[in-house]
Parts: C-alpha cells; sequence; structure tokens
C-alpha cells in the first residue's frame, strides 16, 4: 500500500503542476487537488483516478473554451475558472470519502456510488461551461420564467445536453475500465446520476443557495463583493449554503441515484 499511495502522490503532484502552471489551480487548490488525487488514486486505484482525472482535464478545458464569450457571465459566479481549495474539495472532497470507506471497508457499491459523484460533477460543470454559451436565455428550474445566462437554478436544453453527455462520457469510461461492470449499466449510472446531480444543484441554486444583489450594477451575483468593487446585500437563501456547498450536495445525490440505479440493474 505505501508504494500505491506514493505512486499515486507522484502522478498526482505531476498534474497538480501543469494545472497551476496553466492558471487551472490557485495555490490553495494546488494542495486540495494533491490531497484529493492521492486519496482517490491511492486507495481507489487507477479506474478511480483515471474517472477523476478525466473530470479534471475535460473541465480544465472547457473552462478556457471560448472564454472571452463567458467573460460577463463569469461576474454571477462566485469564483473564476481558477479552482480554489474549496471548489476542489466541493468536487473532489465526496469522492475522496467513498475512496477511503472502500478501504476501509470494501464493498462493490462504493464504486458505483463514485461513479455517481463523478458524472455529477462533469455533468454539472459542463452545463455551465457549455451552457452559458446557449443563444437563447435559460429559465428557471422551479417557474420556468427566463432568466440572465449564469443565474443560479438557470437551465436550458443547451445545458441539459451538455450534463447528459459529461455524465455519459464518465459512465462509458467507468464500464471501459472496469470487467465486472456492464458498459451499458454504468452509461446509465453515469448519465442519469449525473442528470438528477445536476437538476438538484439547480435546484438548490434557485431556491435556497445564498445569492446577493449589487445595487451598483443592479444585478444579481453569487459574490458578497461584486465585481465591480461594490459590496452586494443578500438577497435570498441561507446565508451558509454557498455555491461550493450546493456542488458538494448535489454530487451526494448524484451517488445515491447511481446506487439505486446500480442495485436495480445490477
Amino acid at each position: 500500500m505505501p508504494q500505491e499511495i506514493l505512486f499515486a502522490f507522484v502522478i498526482s503532484l505531476a498534474i497538480v503542476v501543469v494545472a497551476f502552471w496553466r492558471g487551472s489551480l490557485s495555490t490553495s487548490g494546488a494542495i486540495g487537488a494533491l490531497v484529493v488525487g492521492t486519496l482517490i488514486f491511492g486507495l481507489g486505484g487507477w479506474e478511480w483516478g483515471i474517472l477523476l482525472g478525466a473530470f479534471f482535464v475535460s473541465s480544465s478545458l472547457l473552462s478556457h473554451f471560448r472564454e472571452e464569450e463567458k467573460r460577463i457571465t463569469a461576474e454571477k459566479f462566485d469564483k473564476g475558472h481558477r479552482r480554489d481549495v474549496g471548489q476542489v474539495f466541493a468536487n473532489g472532497g465526496l469522492g475522496s470519502l467513498i475512496a477511503v470507506l472502500s478501504f476501509i471497508a470494501p464493498w462493490a457499491g462504493w464504486f458505483p456510488i463514485f461513479v455517481g459523484v463523478m458524472a455529477t460533477v462533469t455533468a454539472d460543470t459542463w452545463a455551465t461551461e457549455l451552457g452559458t454559451l446557449a443563444k437563447r436565455p435559460p429559465r428557471l428550474i422551479t417557474t420556468g420564467q427566463q432568466v440572465e445566462v449564469g443565474s443560479s437554478g438557470g437551465v436550458s436544453p443547451m445545458g441539459t445536453a451538455a450534463s447528459a453527455t459529461g455524465g455519459l462520457v464518465v459512465g462509458l469510461l467507468a464500464g471501459l475500465l472496469v470487467p465486472g461492470l456492464s458498459t451499458m449499466v454504468a452509461a446509465v449510472i453515469g448519465t442519469l446520476g449525473g442528470l438528477v446531480g445536476s437538476a438538484f444543484d439547480s435546484l438548490l441554486g434557485a431556491t435556497i443557495q445564498q445569492i446577493y444583489y449589487c445595487d451598483n450594477c443592479q444585478k444579481d451575483t453569487e459574490r458578497k463583493v461584486h465585481k465591480c468593487g461594490h459590496n452586494t446585500k443578500p438577497l435570498r437563501g441561507w446565508s451558509w449554503l454557498n455555491n461550493d456547498l450546493v456542488n458538494l450536495l448535489a454530487s451526494a445525490a448524484g451517488g445515491v441515484v447511481a446506487l439505486v440505479i446500480w442495485q436495480l440493474l445490477h
């Protein structure tokens, strides 16, 4: 086991160094990513590590895709594409915990849960990065009301399609990597787990996530201090529920959905 942990640390370190150099991770994010990568790769195995890598690499590439066009909508988001430790643990923290549990108490169900978690964070990130490029404005998931691009809780056909594709890719990878897991079952787990988890993220964003309002720009945002430099005031939601916690809860929902589907189809 020490050799596996050391190997996982070296591989994770190499990926983190490149990501930090490319501006995808802040200093705190790099440290968090090193911890997450080492735990998942070292305790879960290379199959787990590849799924984590697929999420991280694809998300980093998409964050730079048509970046200038997404710059205006990014003012609504709490954080940018340079991920800090909060974002890293929001997307990979639960996966790390599952990897630790799978090592302490081996059980076949841990991997499907992990697939659902990775499918959700991938689906949600793809939906955000590609959905904000849609030409038609999104609609609030709760009421169907049109909202500005980038608004928490907004969904669009393009974003939903991207979400399903991201989950499907993770599911297919899992099915191809693990001999005992049917590729078709894995594809269903990834697609539905990712879709439901991403939809739950939008639901939380539309209802109880903390959202602020900038009087100077007359715009809502996830930021306590808007990009214009003015302090914002609470508009709605629970004060402790920021975007990172929403992502964490959504990934848990995707993991539960994946487990249920796996038990039904296995």
